[in-house]
């Protein structure tokens, strides 16, 4: 029963790394149990639903070095045109005859 609680939880609000790692614990603790008592069925249930939750989190996760410098690198090129495209048009008004 505890486990699908930690499956609707899963479903129902945002994970923090915390959340992921407490509710990963008690899926496998849940699939050792099934496991034990020969709940095939179960045990192969509560897989998926470990598999679905890992998924999650791993979205969740925090973006690589690498990403964020790419990520960085866009924004400030953007950033470049539109100041360029800003001086362009200030250069232009500053040159219009009063």
């Amino acid at each position: 029963m505890p486990a699908a609680f930690a499956q609707t939880e899963a479903s129902a609000q945002p994970l923090s790394a915390d959340d992921c790692k407490a509710q990963e614990a008690l899926l496998e603790r849940d699939m050792a149990l099934a496991r034990s008592r020969g709940q095939m069925l179960r045990r192969r249930e509560l897989a998926d639903t470990l598999s679905a939750l890992q998924q999650r989190c791993q979205a969740l996760a925090p973006m690589s070095r690498e990403a964020r410098i790419e990520k960085l690198e866009r924004e400030i090129r953007t950033l470049r045109a539109e100041l360029e495209r800003a001086e362009a048009q200030l250069r232009s008004v500053k040159s219009e005859s009063p």
